[in-house]
């Protein structure tokens, strides 16, 4: 029963982000998040310009208050903006200002708008960035084309979590035109990027006292002389033996 009780919950969730995504379109809408609180539901809406959520005297907030009840259900939404920091790195954003791009200029400009887009999104910062653009572009031929510059991962974990994926539509005379965008931001942590670690050298120095240094050191040097006095004392007896014996035999 919980199991069903979470599906129910994000699949509202993101039926709410939809309808707010399509609603308020020129607001440049980033994605919207729901959380449950003992008041009723908190819906915060990421937006480039929350000045047109809000509209003239609130009116735009209410209204989309009023239909987030009515709709959805809601017990009592309460709505929160939220300004994105950095809307060149957003990939809903991008590829929502391709759509309008294309639907205000046509088919005739669209590799001028995906270049200067490219351009705007490694200006922020990003390692990498991919745009596909599929439709009857600009012929009645559909066709795709793509537009990537920088380091993108296609493949492994990061490809999922760490790099940043969106999608959109833009409806032309010829038909609907598909937009995706990637961007792999700068803050991304790579499994391969291994940074090595210098080994600290730690030397160690002995500090003697300068009492017992003084003395120490002239004990040291009559026990070295006295030992080789005895080796080259002993060292003749040895050989005068040795032919003593040799004579005998």
């Amino acid at each position: 029963m919980i199991e069903k009780r979470f599906i129910s919950q994000k699949m509202k969730e993101v039926l709410v982000q939809e309808f707010v995504a399509e609603s308020m379109r020129r607001a440049g809408v980033s994605h919207t998040r729901m959380f449950k609180t003992p008041l009723g539901e908190k819906i915060v809406v990421y937006a480039t310009k929350p000045g047109m959520v809000v509209g003239k005297k609130g009116e735009s907030i209410k209204n989309l208050t009023r239909v987030l009840k009515k709709r959805f259900n809601l017990e009592n939404p309460q709505i929160e903006l939220s300004d994105v920091s950095n809307p060149n790195l957003d990939p809903q954003i991008i590829s929502e200002r391709i759509a309008s791009s294309l639907e205000r200029f046509g088919t005739s400009k669209f590799k001028g708008i995906g270049h200067k887009t490219m351009g705007d999104v490694m200006g922020a910062g990003a390692l990498g960035v991919e745009i596909k653009v599929s439709g009857k572009i600009p012929s009645a031929r559909a066709k795709s084309w793509r537009f990537y510059q920088g380091y993108l991962k296609k493949c492994g974990d990061i490809a999922i979590s760490g790099v940043r994926t969106a999608y959109a539509a833009a409806q032309l005379k010829t038909g609907t035109v598909g937009i995706q965008v990637r961007i792999m931001p700068p803050d991304i942590k790579l499994p391969d990027d291994i940074e090595i670690l210098k080994q600290k050298e730690e030397i160690v120095e002995e500090i003697a006292e300068p009492g017992s240094a003084s003395k120490e050191e002239p004990a040291a040097d009559a026990a070295e002389a006295k030992e080789s006095k005895e080796n080259k004392e002993a060292k003749p007896k040895r050989t005068r033996k040795k032919k003593q014996d040799e004579a005998q035999k």
